[in-house]
């Protein structure tokens, strides 16, 4: 094993910015049109371009994006929306934004996405639509919910944005179904521009809207100072979609390598019993690997092995809370065991470092500490 591998700690992540990023970063500040220029233009083409879709909205956040896509679909005060209790917390907070409530349904134990029976089991006469997210990059299960949504009339919202590359159960690519769908560039994503995000419009007059919306409530046609409806400060820099455009440039082979790093880390965790990997893929499912998080052997201390693996230079991370817990959420009604499988889920969550140029020895340390960490030691190659 490498020597330096042996010593330097690794990090939970690690963007993948090299000499193309400082280009067009350095084209953007010579050009003088840090906003609303042509390389966001660029960027909105290209990503609707891979995805396969007719357009794509850049804004400021995944967060943003949500936000939006709810307003685009009418959800405000006394609407229900079902949705996953394990999640990153904003597929929560864009609906209470609006004035909408989360209705939490529990998940399924092998995809920890959203179950659709649950899904179905949950609506009511105040549904008004779903909003699946497609957690840790596994694609929902698109069809099934599609089908509860069309039963009840309601509105669909595609949180995507830890699952850009994803393909769902029908072979197509997430946010590519005619939904609107949002996307995060966050730092540790498949695509990062730092901060930002995308959202996928379903048609022409849902996109002039969000463009609107994302800049003050300025319509393309209006004057600098004049602004048509309650809008935002969600516009994506030109600076940013420049790290966007050229992280597309090198995301099917970034894409790549992510998938190489979960196959070493599959093979290396094999050994430790009681250990639950990630599914990687069911049928034509297919996950976009944007981290790689274990469920580890029940009595397992958590806090305990995260100490440990810190120790020795490993970066993890409890990894996630399951959002109807948090505050805000509990003042709706929520509380613990109303979602059993979604809470054993996130008690045992453990998520270890994972990024694109990632390291066999490095992937191999890890295996070998989360091993000895739990008392399994385990024997690499």
């Amino acid at each position: 094993m490498d020597g330096a591998s042996d010593t330097e700690p690794i990090p939970l992540a690690r963007p993948e910015v090299g000499e193309r990023e400082e280009e067009l970063v350095l084209q953007v500040l010579r050009s003088g049109r840090l906003s609303l220029g042509p390389m966001g233009e660029r960027f909105e083409r290209q990503l609707a371009a891979w995805l396969g879709v007719e357009d794509a909205v850049a804004v400021s956040s995944g967060t943003a994006a949500l936000h939006l896509g709810v307003r685009a679909l009418g959800w405000g005060p006394g609407d229900e929306v079902l949705t996953s209790p394990f999640s990153f917390v904003a597929s929560a907070n864009c609906l209470l934004y609006e004035g909408a409530r989360p209705v939490f349904c529990d998940v399924d134990p092998e995809t920890l996405e959203i179950d659709p029976a649950a899904a179905g089991a949950a609506a009511g006469e105040r549904t008004a639509g779903v909003l699946p997210v497609h957690i840790f990059g596994y694609p929902a299960a698109m069809a099934e919910l599609e089908e509860v949504a069309a039963r009840g009339g309601l509105g669909v919202l595609e949180d995507a944005c830890e699952a850009l590359g994803a393909v769902d159960s029908e072979g197509r690519r997430v946010g590519a179904r005619g939904n609107l769908a949002s996307f995060a560039f966050y730092a540790n994503k498949q695509v990062t521009t730092g901060e930002g995000g995308m959202i996928v419009p379903p048609g022409p007059e849902a996109a002039a809207r969000l463009r609107s919306e994302r800049n003050q409530g300025r319509a393309a046609d209006m004057g600098w100072l004049d602004h048509g409806g309650l809008g935002f400060n969600y516009r994506l820099s030109d600076v940013a979609a420049a790290l966007g455009v050229a992280q597309l440039e090198k995301l099917d082979g970034m894409l790549e390598r992510r998938s190489r790093v979960a196959s070493l880390y599959e093979e290396g965790l094999a050994g430790i019993g009681g250990l639950e990997a990630p599914v990687a893929r069911r049928g034509k499912e297919r996950r976009s690997w944007f981290v790689y998080v274990v469920r580890l052997p029940g009595g397992a201390d958590r806090d305990a092995t995260i100490a440990r693996l810190g120790e020795r230079g490993v970066a993890s991370k409890a990894y996630l809370p399951c959002i109807h817990l948090f505050p805000h959420l509990r003042e709706l009604g929520y509380r613990e065991g109303q979602f059993p499988v979604a809470e054993e889920a996130s008690a045992r969550s453990l998520a270890l470092p994972f990024f694109p140029s990632m390291t066999e020895p490095q992937v191999a340390r890890v295996c070998e500490e989360l091993g000895a960490a739990l008392g399994q030691p385990v024997r690499q190659g």
